[in-house]
This record gives C-alpha cells, sequence and structure tokens, in this order.
C-alpha cells in the first residue's frame, strides 16, 4: 500500500530527494519521517546499528519494501515522484535509474541461470547491447569488480560461488545498466580488505549519485562526504562525515563512533603509532 500525500505538481530540483519517508508493516513502524537529499554524482552515507532502519531505508528507495508494507512521505528521483507510481513504471526506473547492490546476495541472485547471464541482462535491457557485446562487457564488468578468470567464473551458477564472489557479481550487475544512482547495502561486508579496497576505488570513480548504507565508519569516511545516522527507524543526525565523526552530537553517533574507536585500538598493530 502507498501513499502520494507529500507529491507535488513541480518537478523538483533533481536528485534524490527523500522526504517525511515512512513504512509501516502490520501496524509496527519501521521507518519515520526519513528525510536527506543525494544531489546528482554525490556519495550520502546512511549509518546506524543494527535493527535501526538501514536497510529498509534501501529497500524503500528501490520499491522493494515487504508485500503488505504502507509506504507513506515521498521518493522523489529527479523530479519523478516514486512513491505511488505503479510497479510497471517503477520497475522501468530500476537498473537506469536507480540501481541496487543488496546485502544478501545469495537471496539477490537467482539460483538458476549462470551469473554471466545475470550481468548481461541488465546490459542488453537498459543499454541495448547484442548477445555478443552483452557477453564481453559483462566479462569486462567481472574485471572491474577483481573476479579471477572471469570468462571462466560466468560460465558458473551462484552455488559454486564464495559469498565474496557472489557480493562482486551483484556489483557488477548493479553497475551494467549506468544508474544516475547507486543503493549499495554494505556492499563490502564478504569481502578481504584488498578486494574492499578495490572497490571502493571503483564506487569513488562512479559518476553516480550514491546512498552508501554501512556500519564501517572507516568505509564511510572514505565513501561519504555527508551521512545520515538512523536510530529505532528515524533520522537522529546529519551532517558532513568529518563533523560526525569528530564531534557526534546523538547517544547513538557517540555510540557508533565510540565502538569504531575501540576497535581500531584492537586492530592497531602492536607498537604502531596513534
Amino acid at each position: 500500500m502507498t501513499d502520494r500525500s507529500h507529491s507535488r505538481s513541480d518537478t523538483g530540483t533533481g536528485g534524490l530527494e527523500v522526504v517525511g519517508l515512512s513504512v509501516r508493516i502490520t501496524g509496527r513502524t519501521i521507518l519515520d519521517d526519513v528525510t536527506f537529499t543525494v544531489p546528482p554524482g554525490e556519495r550520502v552515507g546512511v549509518i546506524g546499528a543494527s535493527g535501526s532502519g538501514k536497510s529498509m531505508t534501501s529497500l524503500a528507495l528501490m520499491g522493494l519494501e515487504p508485500t503488505g508494507a504502507t509506504v507513506t512521505g515521498s521518493i522523489r528521483l529527479d523530479g519523478t515522484e516514486l512513491v505511488g507510481l505503479p510497479d510497471r513504471q517503477r520497475a522501468r526506473l530500476r537498473g537506469a535509474g536507480i540501481g541496487m547492490v543488496f546485502q544478501e546476495p545469495g537471496t539477490a541472485l537467482d539460483p538458476l541461470r549462470r551469473v554471466g547471464t545475470q550481468i548481461a541482462e541488465p546490459l542488453r535491457l537498459h543499454r541495448g547491447l547484442d548477445r555478443r557485446a552483452a557477453r564481453a562487457a559483462a566479462t569486462a564488468l567481472a574485471a572491474d569488480v577483481g573476479l579471477p578468470d572471469p570468462e571462466s567464473l560466468l560460465r558458473q551458477y551462484p552455488h559454486q560461488l564464495s559469498g565474496g564472489q557472489r557480493q562482486r557479481i551483484c556489483i557488477a550487475m548493479a553497475m551494467a545498466g549506468q544508474p544516475a544512482y547507486l543503493v549499495a547495502d554494505e556492499p563490502t561486508t564478504a569481502l578481504d580488505v584488498t578486494t574492499e579496497a578495490r572497490i571502493l576505488d571503483l564506487f569513488e570513480g562512479l559518476s553516480a549519485g550514491m546512498v552508501f548504507v554501512t556500519h564501517d565508519l572507516a568505509v564511510l569516511a572514505r565513501i561519504a562526504d555527508t551521512a545520515v545516522v538512523l536510530d529505532a527507524g528515524r533520522v537522529v543526525e546529519q551532517g558532513s562525515v568529518a563533523s560526525l565523526l569528530a564531534a557526534p552530537q546523538h547517544p547513538a553517533t557517540v555510540a557508533l563512533v565510540d565502538a569504531a574507536r575501540a576497535t581500531a585500538r584492537r586492530t592497531r598493530p602492536s607498537g604502531g603509532s596513534a
């Protein structure tokens, strides 16, 4: 169920504009009056503890909230209101207008189709490539995300790949449609440090606007200039990443920063400089 109470007749100012977004499921409020803006080409982080509403925010942006959810507020993509938009029209915007890297690659991939076919599909759908060109472009994308022997790997099925390889397949799929905006929900959690650095380099080179959902403040500091902090489904603080990390104001932000600092102290090599 959707509601367009925040819809306006103007074309907006561009960017991805979220105003008063709320999601309720069987009477329970999951998101409550979430508001933030992603200007074209900019990267905004969404952070918070487990259960704070980060993943639901991502799903709502894509129109993929659970069956039975009630969504109110406004999500405008370069002036187009998405809340209340018919499913068929919403689906046309996925992939090229807005793409997503899902948190759980194991459930995001079709287990019955080879992974190369799954990367090639948005290449053919959104970029108009023929089968041969799409296969070549899919191989190039697989190489970009650091998959070994991509020509061979793309002939495999998801269950034949490791969790980190599946996550990189999902990243390649999201990039295939060259979306204007990319929603990335914890996109590097299954990756080793070296591969994570490569993927973050790749993200930094994109011209797309990005909503980057993470619990890792070190990753946040690298990938985003501004961030919003969620707690119990509400935005409790937002601003530049530098200010949030240096002088957090809300207790939820303070807890995140303190936890990150404690982790950094535990993992710092013995004898390393502070």
